[in-house]
Parts: structure tokens; sequence; C-alpha cells
């Protein structure tokens, strides 16, 4: 009786451990789609409001980089684009003057010929001689010549004066341009935040110089963090994309939060499996890389080991 009572004992220790123990298709870790978020101009810190741990949303603007050389640069150039203006010709007054000087030569032409005319009367009436109307003839035709030059030199006054002022104010549109650029380096002097999420590690101090490029701080989003695992060859045929799959996360010693999962990359190149999570002898085997999209429900955090049930 007492031997059968340990049997029974035995037996029911055995099925509990074995109703503890989980069969798993994958293991990994969490990840986040991380966004490192850089300088974009060169300066100092004037203000830097992030810290690590804070939410953010998109759009907003936590700091901001002294850009006065920059605005003196530009000053510069808009200097220099009001000049050009002062630099160019008008050519009104001269273009004036020289047609008044031709209505004065149009007076003495019609004068002219009124008096050719007149001697051409007189001429026929053997009160002139034919060398009074010579000279008249020659007198208009002088006359003509200058109304002529008179007017090609209205011209060429139009000409010059236009290629003139086309030189200077050539060099406006370039100077615009790069009053556009230093406009747009201003701009940048403001550092927005390009995603919503939590600051995860903080690269600068207000107060401190930065130049283009220099990281500021990294942010993800952690609503939904990716677990990548790893499948063998042999599983590889039995998942695909957007396959939904159910992602065990440690919840204590022996115990595991369940969470919905779904697949949304699985790698086209098989590689070895990573040291840190399997062991020694399967370290050999080659493996595929997939990722797996949770929800967060804020007990998930990246770098969080988890186990997958496909």
């Amino acid at each position: 009786m007492k031997q059968g009572f340990i049997l029974f004992a035995v037996l029911i220790s055995v099925l509990s451990c074995r109703s503890k123990q989980e069969t798993f298709d994958a293991s990994g870790s969490f990840e986040a789609d991380e966004v490192v978020v850089s300088a974009q101009l060169g300066g100092q810190l004037d203000s830097f409001t992030v810290n690590e741990g804070d939410s953010i949303p998109k759009g907003l603007v936590v700091g901001k980089i002294n850009a006065t050389h920059v605005s003196l640069q530009k000053e510069q150039v808009q200097a220099t684009i009001q000049t050009l203006a002062q630099k160019t010709m008008d050519v009104g007054p001269q273009v004036a003057l020289l047609q008044d000087q031709l209505k004065v030569q149009q007076t003495q032409l019609n004068n002219l010929l009124h008096e050719k005319e007149r001697t051409e009367r007189l001429v026929k009436a053997d009160a002139a001689t034919g060398k009074q109307l010579d000279d008249i003839n020659f007198q208009i035709d002088l006359a003509r010549k200058q109304m002529t030059v008179t007017q090609q030199q209205i011209t060429v006054q139009k000409n010059t004066v236009s290629t003139q002022n086309r030189s200077i104010l050539s060099e406006q549109a370039p100077l615009l341009k790069q009053a556009a650029q230093l406009q747009e380096s201003i701009s940048k002097a403001e550092i927005t935040n390009p995603v919503s999420g939590t600051v995860l590690t903080k690269y600068a101090e207000a107060g401190e110089v930065t130049a283009p490029g220099k990281a500021l701080y990294k942010i993800a989003d952690l609503s939904y963090l990716n677990l990548r695992a790893y499948i063998t060859g042999i599983q590889l045929s039995q998942i695909k994309l957007n396959q939904a799959v159910t992602v065990l996360a440690d919840n204590g010693v022996k115990d595991y939060r369940s969470y919905a999962g779904k697949v949304i990359w699985i790698s086209d190149q098989a590689e070895f499996t990573p040291k840190t999570i399997q062991t020694k002898e399967e370290r050999s085997n080659l493996v595929y890389a997939i990722k797996i999209r949770v929800k967060n429900d804020g007990y998930l955090k990246v770098g969080m080991f988890a186990e997958v049930k496909l």
C-alpha cells in the first residue's frame, strides 16, 4: 500500500513537471525601428529639451541651434543684391534728350520742305535760280541724314544701356539662390522631432557646440516592437508573410505573457545561429531570420527575449 502511494506521488510529480515544460518553434529578442536624429546645422545648442524616456510627438521643436553667423551671411547677400540696382543705368534721360533733338530736326526739315515748294514756284516764274533750289535740296538731304543719325543714336544708347544692365543684373540670380540656401540653413536651426516615439538615448546637452550630421538623440516608436527570431530550414516551409503567430515573453521565473504577433519579414539568406541565443552544438546550424510585429502593452522592452509558437 505504501509503495503504491509512493509510485502515485512520483507519477504526479513527473506529469506536473512535464506540464510546466513548453515547446517553442523559435526564439529571439525584441527590436524597435530606431531613428537617430542628427543636427543639420553647425553651431551652439541654445536650447535642447530632450530627455531620455520622454514621449515626443512628431513635428515638435525640441531645440534650437544658434544661427547668427548664417543670418549675417544672408544679410550680406541681400545688401549686395540691393547695390546691384544702384549700379544699373537709367537710359530715359539720355533718350529723352535725343528725342527732343529729333523733334527740332523734324521741324527744320518741315521748314526746308516748305521752302523748297516756294522756291520751285519761283523758279517756274523765273523769280529764282536753279542754284537756289539745289541748295535747298542739299539742306533737305542733310537734315534727313542728321535725323537718321539721331535715331541710330537713340537705338545704340538703348542697346548699350540694356546690355550693361543685363550684365549687372545677371549677378542677381545667383545671389538670390544663395540667399535662399542661407534661409534654408536658418530653418534647419530648429531641431524638429521627425517621428512620434520615446527617446531612447540622448547624445548632447544644451550649450554644447554641434556640427552637421552629429547625432543628438535616438528615438523609437515603442507602441509596436519587432521580435527578431530564427527558424530552421525545415520550418521555413511552414511560415509565410502576414502569418499570425503567438509570442511568449517572460513573466516571472516560470510564467509567460502571451501576445499576438504577425510575421512581417522573412530573410532570403541563411545564416549561422546567433551565438548569444543557442548552445555551442546548435551554433553550427544554418537558420533564417524573421521579424514578428507585436503590439506593446508597456511590458515589452527592447532587448527582451521571447519565444515563438507558429
